[in-house]
């Protein structure tokens, strides 16, 4: 049995080498991105019956209706967020985080990582998830992400995890002059990426060109009614 679980998790590991040469002919450029993907367990963050699934490049199912986004989407938001080692980093929607996971390798042990995830499910289970992956710079509490995180701001990037209205004008206050907001934005089905940087306390706004995208929708104050 020993044998067996030991060649299920090598062949794991083979696959997920797999996947980030995948995705680096296209989605990742920074060493960053993929070293990030290279060093955590994406079964790490999802239900014992669809670890099976965890280096295919789709979107799974995870708990409480949710979805664990697919890698190259990932990646593309983790390309334009630009995160740096010692970064103070916010994740609005961290549902079982594996994202958090992700940013918390990319800022290293000098950096911070903090996630708000609205669904007492999703909180737990990241939470438990992070501590199954040994991820000690990243912290998860309940909430409603869109209002931010004010005891940790300012940041130097947001990501925000679901699909979004408008990028609420609490994240871009929580914002360091020079960092970067990245978002899908648009309606509940269909929506682009956009980045929104702080630019002498002024907001820059450009979107990233050629792809839309489908995220599960905001919810909060500032989600979709």
């Amino acid at each position: 049995m020993k044998g067996k679980k030991s060649e299920a998790i090598g062949d794991l590991a083979n696959q997920r080498s797999r996947l980030v040469e995948y995705i680096s002919g296209f989605a990742v450029k920074r060493h960053e991105t993929k070293d990030a993907f290279n060093a955590v367990r994406r079964e790490n963050f999802m239900p014992p019956n669809m670890r099976q699934y965890a280096y295919a490049d789709d979107a799974i199912p995870i708990w409480n209706n949710q979805t664990i986004s697919q890698p190259s989407t990932i990646s593309i938001m983790l390309e334009l967020l630009e995160v740096k080692q010692g970064m103070n980093v916010l994740e609005v929607g961290s549902g079982g985080g594996y994202v958090l996971a992700l940013l918390s390798k990319m800022v290293g042990a000098d950096g911070k990582v903090y996630g708000v995830e609205i669904s007492e499910e999703l909180f737990e289970k990241s939470s438990e998830n992070l501590a199954k992956e040994g991820i000690a710079n990243a912290i998860v509490r309940k909430g409603d992400g869109a209002n931010g995180w004010k005891e940790n701001a300012p940041f130097d990037r947001v990501l925000v995890s679901c699909a979004c209205p408008f990028i609420p004008k609490e994240l871009f206050n929580e914002l360091k002059e020079g960092g970067r907001i990245v978002a899908p934005v648009g309606d509940q089905h269909t929506q682009v990426m956009e980045i929104m940087m702080k630019v002498k306390g002024k907001p820059m706004k450009k979107s990233y060109e050629g792809t839309l995208f489908a995220f599960v929708p905001l919810k909060g104050r500032h989600g979709f009614k």
